[in-house]
């Protein structure tokens, strides 16, 4: 994907820059919330992750064609292999897996610690980045932060694991670390892709995750699903947000800003979640959520600054 990552004086940044930051990092964390609301996690009714997933796929795809055909723009011929392997790849790893078991997740644990958990995506992707791209070698100071991100997620995953393996609380969580690994790898995909304009490679691995997702809804038949209006309004607000205005800011930013400024959502994104989950649903965060909030944003901030190479945004 085409972008234009200038470093930067963050403080000399036009104000439009920063507006569209603040929506963008306000967008994306207010994901986890909705995600709360369509699966309805402590209350009687909520929609399965097989249909809010195919959902919000769906609608934000039909966002992002909307975009793509008003400016006039065109796919890849389908002969190009070489883009579409990579919009193939996108569009499963980058959203139909990480979306799927953050969704699951979120019937069990809170929306800010799914946002905390997803956060420490860049410490994975300076380790996939150092055996990738010559130009991104890991650095002694982008070492300790990766270090410091792993320690903590362990100390995220709490000091009782180990004593309760097979509950549902542990399994949830491990279903967070793998949404964070796609997150990671679909970072690595987007950073290796042939260029693309950014429209044009958002909009086609739109469809494909949607396309991928779709059969997942006959897996649940339609009397098995016991959900309210509220419910669905939390796949409306995924899917015209996080999955298609989110894309469409997120596009505009990388062209004005670069992605070195975008990449700072990282730390916007669990705040903002965490303010949200105790605004509408008085989420609180154990001793080990916080000291692993500041372990693995200290970690991600030493990863991202310690090497030659940037790590770019992550949903």
């Amino acid at each position: 994907m085409t972008d234009t990552p200038e470093p930067g004086n963050e403080a000399g940044r036009p104000l439009l820059d920063w507006v569209l930051f603040g929506l963008l990092s306000t967008i994306w964390a207010g994901a986890y919330p909705l995600t709360r609301l369509a699966v309805g996690k402590g209350t009687e009714t909520g929609l399965p992750p097989e249909w809010v997933l195919p959902g919000r796929l769906v609608i934000g795809a039909v966002v992002l064609w909307t975009v793509l055909i008003a400016s006039r723009k065109h796919l890849p011929p389908f002969r190009d292999w070489r883009r579409w392997r990579t919009i193939v790849a996108m569009g499963i790893t980058g959203s139909v897996i990480p979306f799927f078991f953050i969704t699951t997740a979120q019937q069990t644990v809170n929306s800010s610690l799914a946002a905390l958990y997803t956060a420490a995506s860049p410490v994975f992707v300076a380790i996939g980045a150092n055996l990738m791209f010559a130009e991104e070698r890991m650095t002694g100071r982008t070492g300790l932060g990766v270090l410091l991100g792993f320690v903590g997620v362990g100390v995220l995953f709490g000091p009782d694991a180990l004593q309760g393996l097979g509950s549902a609380d542990v399994i949830a969580q491990v279903f967070l670390l793998i949404a964070t690994l796609a997150f990671a790898a679909s970072t690595l995909i987007a950073r290796a892709a042939p260029p693309m304009e950014a429209i044009v490679f958002a909009a086609s691995y739109a469809a494909v995750s949607a396309l991928t997702a779709l059969p997942m809804a006959l897996m649940v038949a339609p009397a098995e699903v016991n959900a309210n209006w509220i419910n669905w309004l939390g796949v409306l607000g995924l899917g015209l947000g996080s999955s298609g205005i989110a894309q469409i800011v997120y596009v505009t930013l990388i062209a004005r800003a670069g992605a070195t400024f975008v990449s700072l959502n990282g730390y916007a994104i669990p705040v903002i979640s965490a303010v949200l989950g105790w605004v509408f649903f008085h989420e609180t965060q154990s001793w080990n959520a916080l000291l692993a909030f500041a372990l693995i944003l200290t970690g991600v901030w030493l990863a991202r600054t310690g090497g030659r190479g940037r790590l770019p945004a992550q949903r």
